[in-house]
């Protein structure tokens, strides 16, 4: 079994410093507007968010989130803490104990995200209701 820290992840690296479908050169402020995007996608990922939420009220172990976090698989869940600790938003610390003992915390940086991720979290659950009412109508609309 491949742990956390062998995963090669070079490939992921070098698709995270291209940002346009070409190998165009960037100009100055093309390559900002890339690197505010990139950061949207992480925070605003799919796992990233319940992630961060979690880590913010302190330290939280690996199978806490698994539990915590619906409909996320092994994988995907190591893949996001990775990229959100590469990203600085968490801290990995591991406890020399068998078997070893991870924890993730938020870091200063994510903490001041915090109440963003809550205010979209919330924003999603009241009008959750709503977006599917409007899909559906939309899509009864444009059937056919």
């Amino acid at each position: 079994m491949m742990s956390q820290r062998n995963s090669d992840v070079s490939a992921l690296v070098k698709a995270e410093l291209t940002c346009a479908a070409e190998n165009v050169p960037f100009t100055p402020g093309q390559a900002r507007a890339c690197t505010v995007r990139e950061v949207l996608d992480r925070v605003g990922g799919k796992w990233s968010i319940g992630i961060l939420v979690a880590a913010s009220h302190g330290p939280v172990r690996f199978t806490e989130l698994e539990r915590h976090i619906e409909g996320i698989s092994r994988r995907m869940l190591t893949l996001t803490l990775r990229n959100l600790e590469r990203d600085g938003l968490l801290h990995r610390t591991v406890y020399p104990t068998v078997p070893p003992k991870v924890e993730y915390t938020a870091t200063p940086m994510a903490l001041e995200l915090y109440e963003s991720l809550v205010a979209l979290t919330s924003w999603a659950e009241r009008h959750r209701r709503a977006i599917a009412e409007a899909r559906t109508r939309y899509d009864a609309q444009h059937a056919g």
